[in-house]
């Protein structure tokens, strides 16, 4: 280790700071002192405690300063400050140790990893607070080459073991974490990873992040338990078979690059601008505005141990449960990978090591609200300071989904910040929650900008799925702009530019009128239909749960809605949706398609998406109890509302209706009879009445089912998770919930033979149809329709357009005789 980081004259021993102000004032002159970096590197120190918490807890902090200010380090040191005495770094956290970090690079990332080690020595901790001999903490920070040091404590592995060089281009960020984590859940063994001397519990998401593994890495997989070995290969094949997305994700990412090498916009000489780096390309003109986020004010209240942890299962369930409705309004809207982000911020909030570190502090006495917080900020702070970008970045995952706990921790408070402009606006902020960023409504922004942030981020991600010219890391003075100020926001080139001219306005105009040419015709490309080389035609639609997501999806190339969820009408809400309001959200889907199709499925409240207002009993497996049809024909105001409203919205376009969760004729013709009374009632028209095929009683009884619906709509997703016995949102199971299993394809040429014999059409609207292999096994067993998230239209298309109908059901035929969804996956591949 560089000798420059720590020595002897770099620790302050018996400080005389009585606050954390005046410690950090020392350390910066120590810092100084040392010639690591001048006095005003205190400044910086100072701005980093205005946005994070570097208290890392068992009395030590480790103040470090701001990203942009890394210019001002001479060399990378530590400086260490002790106070025997104790001094309050915040309300409740209580420092005998400051260690001051000034890094340009990673080299002080060794002392950081073995002082979290040290922490948990309680004995050794004490000795470094009141020793008078600095040689003592820098034999114990392991950073003084002078000084013997005992030999660091081997990592041992477990009895199996195997090796693997990590060949990820964007090494182990938090997607491919989260399988590793579910697949190793699904193991009684015990599995670990190893990089060098640094271990990590397979099962542990944050505890993976922080090895911050890398391409190139050599790990070392090992197991121990009654099934260690199938433990061992399991989680070898996982991560072996990540291998190939992961390269393809990072050739698509390169590509992109490529194609957006060339500027869009050159601006006037002198035009007053403000540079940052460009996160998602393309040009926008606008208005600026400016979001102010608002943090959580988090007061150490200790309590009973045993409520603080009951709270805080409750909170976990509750954000894990919002998560998962948050991650599929964003795949209906934005795609499967767009959807994946929640997932795996889904993934962090059942972290083992992260929920046992918040118990530690609580049962050390502190309340559940601080406990929680002060968990996320040090396990995020340890991520942001790692030198991977892709991986520091997942920080704010982090961060964003601690605070959606804490949102249910502290109900008087509520993080975050809407933004409903009256006029399109750029938006200026000091950073954006992935979550923040997914909710946003492009139709009033125009662009995005913010002062921290990286490329890499997930919140990056977002705004280029979104559309959203986007640039980051633009710095403080982005946010002493004024709102109203006209701008141009490059976000190719991360620039944006003030108060500019009729010229450069007219530049701008210009060339943003060559890109929606460009767009233009890229959307004829996915305007053109999904027919095969052979004209045999499938139908394509979206699924969407608002309107104002419908002309995303006709331009995406969308015939019309094949799912409209309603169930967002219903939940986040303390009551039921009126009947005009529901007419009105029907009215409003069905103009705003203007003549296309409309598919809206009824209320399917139960499982994984509840609505607290309803009291609904608490059951056991609510998968596998009072949900869907179920559930409306045990509350007939449920069901005669949401009919009323649809049968009065159906004289506005074209419109049919779906019931969940059929598994009987006598179900289904129930529900008939009442929707007929109803519409008698409103002398409304007839509209077609059909059923989600999603649990295997109904693809089994399809040819009776067909004799009394008007056509059916497979729900894969459900479907897989009950053929296979497996919840899809189980974190052990998940991984293999695959839809392309050959026992769930079996079960859909079933639904379609029984389908087709009585003439009615079938549809797919789960999963597997924005899939492209997928869909063309799909094509192949005969499915009329398919429908998915409006990103995913194009890919399918353009796959079904280069196929002949005799290839795909032979494709199919082949895929029903495999063994399982792995080997079908690899014949799509090969035959792609």
């Amino acid at each position: 280790m560089n000798e420059t980081i720590l020595q002897s004259k770099n620790i302050l021993l018996s400080s005389d700071a009585s606050s954390k102000d005046e410690a950090i004032e020392q350390i910066a002159a120590l810092m100084a002192a040392c010639d690591i970096a001048p006095i005003e590197y205190g400044t910086s120190l100072l701005k980093r405690e205005n946005v994070s918490n570097t208290f890392l807890g068992h009395g030590v902090a480790i103040p470090h300063g701001m990203p942009e200010d890394r210019s001002l380090i001479r060399q990378t040191g530590i400086v260490v400050l002790q106070s025997p005495a104790g001094l309050t770094w915040n309300p409740g956290e209580t420092v005998h140790l400051v260690v001051g970090i000034a890094a340009r690079s990673d080299e002080h990332l060794a002392i950081l990893r073995r002082l979290t080690r040290m922490m948990q020595d309680e004995a050794l901790m004490q000795q470094l607070f009141h020793t008078g001999d600095a040689e003592q903490i820098l034999q114990a920070l392991n950073a003084s080459p002078g000084v013997s040091q005992p030999a660091p404590e081997p990592a041992h592995d477990l009895p199996w073991r195997q090796t693997w060089q990590l060949d990820y281009p964007n090494g182990l960020h938090a997607r491919p974490a989260s399988v590793w984590v579910n697949t190793a859940k699904q193991y009684a063994a015990r599995l670990q990873i190893r990089h060098g001397h640094e271990v990590a519990d397979a099962r542990h998401l944050v505890g993976l992040l922080q090895l911050g593994l890398q391409q190139g890495d050599i790990l070392t997989l090992s197991a121990d338990g009654s099934d260690a070995e199938q433990a061992l290969d399991g989680l070898f094949a996982c991560m072996q078979s990540l291998s190939q997305s992961e390269k393809a994700s990072a050739e698509l990412a390169k590509a992109k690059a490529r194609a957006a090498a060339s500027p869009l916009f050159t601006p006037e000489a002198g035009l007053d601008s403000l540079q940052g780096i460009g996160a998602s390309p393309g040009l926008a003109i606008g208005i600026t505005r400016r979001w102010q986020t608002r943090q959580h004010q988090v007061e150490d209240v200790p309590g009973s141990l045993a409520e603080g942890g009951q709270r805080l299962e409750d909170a976990l369930q509750q954000a894990r449960q919002a998560l998962q409705t948050l991650a599929d309004d964003t795949q209906a809207r934005l795609g499967a990978e767009a959807a994946q982000i929640f997932h795996a911020q889904n993934t962090l909030l059942s972290d083992g090591e992260l929920i046992g570190h918040c118990c530690r502090l609580m049962a050390a006495g502190h309340g559940v609200a601080w406990s929680w917080q002060q968990a996320v900020e040090e396990s995020a702070s340890r991520l942001q300071d790692n030198p991977n970008p892709l991986l520091a970045a997942r920080a704010a995952d982090l961060r964003d989904a601690g605070r959606s706990v804490l949102d249910l921790l502290l109900p008087g408070q509520t993080s975050g910040h809407r933004l409903d402009p009256a006029e399109k606006v750029i938006l200026l902020a000091e950073d954006l929650a992935p979550s923040d960023t997914a909710r946003l409504d492009p139709a009033n922004i125009l662009g995005l900008c913010t002062a921290r942030g990286g490329p890499t981020s997930h919140t990056a991600i977002l705004a280029r799925t979104l559309g959203l010219p986007a640039l980051v890391g633009a710095g403080d003075d982005l946010l002493q702009i004024a709102d109203g100020t006209q701008v141009i926001l490059d976000g190719q080139q991360g620039a944006l530019y003030l108060n500019p001219g009729k010229q450069a306005l007219q530049q701008a105009q210009e060339s943003m009128a060559r890109q929606r040419q460009a767009l233009q015709s890229a959307q004829q490309s996915a305007g053109l239909p999904a027919q095969t080389l052979d004209g045999h035609r499938l139908g394509i639609q979206a699924n969407i749960n608002r309107d104002d997501q419908a002309a995303g999806a006709l331009q995406s190339g969308a015939e019309g809605v094949g799912l409209m969820r309603t169930e967002l009408l219903f939940v986040e809400r303390d009551h039921a949706p009126e009947e005009e309001e529901q007419y009105q959200a029907y009215r409003a889907m069905l103009s705003a398609l203007d003549g296309k199709p409309l598919v809206v499925r009824t209320l399917d409240i139960g499982g994984d998406k509840q609505a607290p207002w309803l009291t609904l009993p608490a059951e056991d497996n609510p998968f596998l109890g009072v949900r869907g049809a179920r559930l409306l024909l045990q509350r007939p105001d449920l069901l005669d509302t949401q009919m009323r409203a649809l049968y009065r919205a159906a004289i506005h376009g074209p419109l049919s209706v779906m019931f969940p969760m059929i598994t009987s004729v006598a179900e289904l013709q129930q529900l008939r009879q009442r929707c007929e009374a109803i519409r008698q009632s409103l002398q409304a028209p007839t509209i077609p009445l059909g059923i989600m095929i999603e649990v295997p009683a109904a693809a089994v009884l399809a040819d009776k089912l067909a004799l009394h619906a008007d056509f059916f709509s497979i729900g894969t997703n459900d479907l897989t998770q009950y053929v296979l016995a497996m919840d899809r949102q189980h974190p052990q199971l998940a991984a293999q919930a695959d839809a392309l299993h050959p026992a769930v394809l079996r079960l859909i040429r079933q639904t379609v033979e029984g389908a087709h014999s009585n003439g009615i059409d079938v549809s797919v609207c789960g999963g597997l149809a924005g899939d492209p292999d997928g869909a063309t096994i799909l094509a192949g067993l005969g499915v009329d329709k398919l429908s998915m998230s409006p990103s995913d239209i194009p890919a399918v298309k353009a796959r079904l357009r280069a196929s002949r109908k005799d290839g795909l059901q032979a494709l199919a035929e082949r895929a029903l005789a495999c063994d399982n969804a792995a080997d079908v996956r690899r014949l799509c591949g090969e035959s792609a």
